[in-house]
């Protein structure tokens, strides 16, 4: 694959403006999940998604890949559904010259974008294997092991896991999602609008306004933005904060929290605040641009014990402490 070309700060801008609005021509609210998915894509991360069915997430992520131009595979989670589903699997061929032989068929994971629709309706085996395939941007079968397509992207959907027939991601499988976003429930405005574009004559069909190559050169420009060590201190104290065996923590967190965020996290928002900046307009990283992507990057890697969930209490509640406690 050739190198992308390079881009300027304000191409970067331009062009996540132009695809957030041609998204916005088929997708009705949703503006700050749209604007996060970005982030993450760009960050070279993972999306969770979670929310109740039919609040567009399905489409959201078929939309995303069309208006990028990329390669899009759409894997339906369920009991019954197995690795190889997922993954690809050696497979029998015959022909006349070379007889017999095992050659590998690979699976939907070979894609740029891929969405894994209620994740945890499958069992852990098959989510491990799908979350495998996310952290090392490989597949190994047998003793081969092949390289996923660049940029490879995967939004995984969720239920609430108060409904029936899920299997919980365990806390290490979470910790592979750069950010956790949650759909809300659409305006009595939002439904109407919903209903009118796709109840009548004619529906909204977005084209492609950046392609593969485009999206690596935004995610090159972005690691390039500088941070400066106080600021990414700033970013490290936060994190610290989220344990309830630290000193710095909050009240709520020493007496809900069973265990704070991964360094991952701190991974996830400095990348994420480094494209935060670049659409701000700033050519550096600000402790605001750290938390603004605190909540997303943070509410999947804090687990709550069992006061805590005997509460009710939703993680983002002690994320907001955390950001009152810690000065800058």
């Amino acid at each position: 694959m050739t190198s992308p070309a390079p881009m300027q700060p304000d191409q970067f801008r331009e062009r996540v403006q132009s695809i957030e609005a041609e998204i916005g021509r088929l997708i009705v609210g949703q503006t700050e999940v749209v604007r996060l998915v970005l982030i993450a894509l760009i960050a070279d991360g993972h999306v969770l998604l979670e929310g109740v069915p039919g609040l567009g997430k399905t489409l959201l992520m078929r939309t995303l890949a069309r208006v990028i131009d990329g390669h899009f595979q759409r894997v339906q989670f369920t009991p019954d559904l197995m690795p190889a589903d997922i993954l690809g699997t050696m497979m029998l061929y015959e022909d006349a010259d070379r007889g017999r032989s095992f050659r590998f068929e690979p699976g939907p994971v070979f894609t740029n974008f891929l969405l894994a629709d209620e994740i945890n309706r499958a069992t852990p085996k098959t989510q491990s294997a799908l979350l495998e395939a996310m952290q090392e941007a490989t597949v190994t079968v047998g003793k081969q092991t092949y390289p996923l397509p660049r940029p490879f992207f995967v939004v995984a959907t969720q239920n609430p896991l108060e409904m029936e027939g899920t299997f919980p991601l365990p806390e290490a499988q979470l910790d592979r999602f750069a950010f956790k976003l949650e759909t809300g429930y659409p305006t009595v405005e939002e439904l109407v609008e919903i209903v009118g574009r796709t109840t009548g004559d004619t529906v909204p069909s977005p084209g492609p306004v950046a392609d593969t190559q485009m999206l690596l050169a935004m995610q090159q420009l972005a690691r390039e933005v500088p941070i400066a060590v106080e600021v990414l201190t700033y970013g490290a104290r936060l994190l610290r904060a989220s344990h309830p065996t630290d000193p710095t923590a909050p009240e709520r967190v020493r007496d809900y929290a069973r265990y704070g965020a991964s360094p991952r996290a701190l991974q996830a928002m400095v990348l994420g605040g480094k494209i935060h900046a670049l659409l701000a307009g700033r050519h550096h990283v600000a402790r605001s641009d750290l938390r603004a992507l605190a909540a997303p990057a943070l509410r999947h890697r804090i687990v709550l014990n069992f006061a805590g969930q005997a509460e009710g209490l939703h993680p983002d509640l002690l994320i907001a402490d955390i950001i009152r406690q810690v000065a800058e």
